[in-house]
């Protein structure tokens, strides 16, 4: 177990005690919250880990290194950046496929590039939810406004992380 996951594992039971001393009641309603909603994410969980492990089976790790692994530059931050923007889904399904690109050799940079595309230029995200609340004008403002952030950080961690791998 690593530290964060003890962290955490902490943080809740000092929650729950804290909630149980203030309302035995209010304890039994969060516990059924989190049952809940442990049953709503693992089948995601399921099926991401699943696709993680599909792509290191499927995908050769000469081609995902010549692409998108370390060194690989403008093209494999530009491949990554368009990836995240098209990419639907949720944090629940994205990181395990991300740490199962990372384990076969795609770079930080691209890793990086992304995840910032994901979180600024998600397609699903901005059809579904920033269009119809913020309209089209301001939503074409915040895209080109934040247009070079993904290529600007992925290629600014490609940088730094090769000066950190000495």
């Amino acid at each position: 177990m690593d530290t964060s996951t003890a962290v955490m594992m902490v943080a809740a039971v000092v929650t729950l005690a804290a909630v149980y001393w203030k309302s035995p009641q209010a304890a039994s309603n969060g516990l059924n919250a989190t049952g809940a909603l442990i049953l709503e994410i693992i089948p995601r969980m399921v099926a991401a880990f699943t696709l993680a492990g599909l792509i290191q089976a499927v995908v050769p790790e000469e081609l995902i290194v010549k692409w998108m692994g370390h060194g690989s530059g403008v093209r494999g931050i530009m491949i990554r950046m368009t990836l995240g923007t098209v990419t639907p889904g949720g944090p629940m399904t994205h990181f395990p496929i991300i740490a199962s690109l990372f384990k076969v050799g795609v770079g930080v940079g691209p890793l990086v590039a992304y995840l910032t595309a994901w979180s600024l230029f998600g397609l699903q995200r901005i059809i579904m939810w920033e269009i119809p609340f913020l309209g089209p004008k301001v939503v074409a403002i915040r895209v080109a406004v934040s247009f070079f952030f993904p290529f600007l950080a992925g290629w600014l961690c490609e940088l730094i992380w090769g000066k950190l791998r000495l």
